[in-house]
């Protein structure tokens, strides 16, 4: 008989939850969206209790409705947008703040007094991430600085930390386990990655009481036992932790050094698999830790884009320029492809290679014939070309061309995207079947922990779509030049 794994990723847009066979199958799945919360500031937030009152009832939902013996259930596997950090009390569980969400860049005077100290490069040398906002460890800090009582409760032991990994456990074991993996806590930016633990020095730099940071796990520990509150006959095993591109990476195969993953979303995040050795990059590139498990510990190099899908979804939802996602291919295809237009999507400033918050999105290079399919065009376009750039950091930095690119997610479903990507990158972009890889990635870690899964099942689950480069070398270069040129533009705002 099969065994099951409840698998959650707990994302930007919403939560997903899947019921995954021990042969990697999806047999049951479900999602639900939570409010994007906007302040007048144009800072971004989520409600906490909103993520875990959706996360309860759709997986029950799900459950009941998929008609399994829930006592074939064998364990849960949890993945999670990164970055983005809750507050919460340990006595009443109820939150201090909302989640602070990634995609803000609210906490830079947080920053910016670090960098004044001269700590910057300490910082970086230490966490292996380059000073920013857009990290936990500063969205922390903000809170502590802003929430009137806030700071006196961390200081008196009261309060818990944790990305949104840390949140969906506390929430399935009703407050007995503040754990994350060693995935996630590399994105704080409070964690000392060659010695493996928090820093007690940065943690002091932001002002951040250790007290308040959860236990570092491996990504195929322990995490606790849940039931989902009385849903299940008995509680089963959380058994699997990691970011979700992370969980991508993993989900792809990306075992060797130097493999590359490109998780498609709200943003993208491309990570490349760099051996066992904690190694800073020279070209604009964060170091993370991919996973650390019972097999051993895997570095990587990582490259954030704020705004990927989200272009798609300021076309349709701000711009009304399609009146569906699923447009955007066909009107790119009819779009002249003479038209030279540009987006750069830096709404929130632009992130690696480049690293400016200041920076602003912009069309360029627009004419006269410019029309709503080519601005289309130039809005998918702009995925891949900052997808390109950061894989392009990698290369310099590996001393190897990326034979090819492991791309997963929604937008990946996009033919003209993926080939325009293996386009520019002259390179292959293999797109598995199973878009929702992050799923995945947590169900093996988590069931391969319980016994009940293997690494074959990334073989027997899906199969992979092919892209590889068809554009004159030429034309490339062209395309590339206008590419830097107008990000030139941005950068000089």
């Amino acid at each position: 008989m099969s065994r099951y794994i409840i698998a959650i990723d707990q994302s930007t847009q919403g939560t997903k939850a899947m019921i995954i066979d021990d042969g990697g199958k999806v047999v049951a799945s479900t999602s639900r969206p939570h409010r994007q919360i906007i302040t007048p500031q144009g800072w971004v937030e989520h409600d906490p209790e909103e993520i875990a009152a959706n996360l309860m009832a759709m997986v029950k939902e799900m459950v009941l409705s998929s008609g399994l013996d829930r006592k074939d259930i064998a364990g849960v596997g949890v993945a999670n947008q990164r970055e983005t950090v809750a507050v919460w009390n340990r006595k009443t569980g109820k939150p201090v703040y909302n989640a602070i969400v990634w995609q803000c860049n609210r906490a830079t005077e947080q920053c910016a007094r670090i960098e004044k100290a001269g700590k910057a490069d300490f910082v970086r040398e230490t966490t292996g991430l380059k000073l920013s906002p857009f990290f936990s460890g500063p969205k922390v800090a903000w809170i502590l600085d802003n929430v009137p009582g806030a700071r006196e409760a961390a200081e008196r032991g009261e309060l818990a930390c944790g990305t949104m990994d840390c949140w969906v456990i506390w929430t399935l074991t009703k407050g007995q386990v503040h754990r994350s993996d060693f995935s996630n806590c590399s994105r704080m930016m409070l964690m000392d990655l060659k010695k493996l633990c928090w820093s007690p020095e940065v943690c002091s730099l932001f002002g951040i009481p250790m007290s308040m940071l959860p236990e570092i796990c491996d990504s195929d520990a322990l995490f606790g036992w849940t039931d989902f509150d009385g849903l299940l006959d008995k509680p089963v095993p959380i058994h699997g932790d990691a970011g979700d591109s992370h969980a991508c990476l993993y989900a792809q195969g990306c075992f060797e050094k130097g493999s590359v993953s490109a998780g498609c979303g709200t943003g993208t995040c491309v990570i490349m698999n760099i051996g066992d050795r904690f190694v800073l990059s020279d070209n604009g590139l964060l170091t993370s830790i991919a996973w650390k498990t019972k097999e051993g510990l895997r570095y990587a190099y990582d490259g954030v884009i704020n705004y990927s899908g989200a272009v798609i979804t300021w076309l349709y939802k701000d711009l009304g320029l399609v009146s569906s996602p699923a447009e955007t291919e066909k009107l790119a295809l009819e779009a002249d492809p003479n038209d030279r237009t540009i987006l750069v999507p830096a709404f929130t400033g632009i992130g690696a290679p480049y690293w400016s918050n200041e920076s602003n999105g912009v069309f360029w290079g627009m004419s006269r014939t410019t029309r709503r399919a080519e601005l289309v065009k130039a809005g998918l376009e702009s995925m891949d070309f900052q997808i390109a750039d950061v894989i392009k950091a990698m290369e310099q930095d590996s001393g190897s061309k990326v034979p090819y690119i492991c791309c997963s997610g929604g937008p990946a479903k996009n033919n003209y995207l993926m080939q325009f990507l293996g386009d520019m990158m002259d390179s292959t972009v293999l797109v598995p079947s199973n878009e929702e890889m992050t799923c995945l990635g947590a169900a093996i870690l988590a069931g391969k922990a319980l016994g009940i899964m293997d690494l074959s099942v990334i073989e027997k689950a899906y199969t992979r779509r092919k892209y590889t480069s068809s554009m004159p070398e030429e034309m490339r270069k062209e395309k590339q030049q206008r590419w830097n040129l107008a990000v030139k533009q941005t950068l000089c705002r």
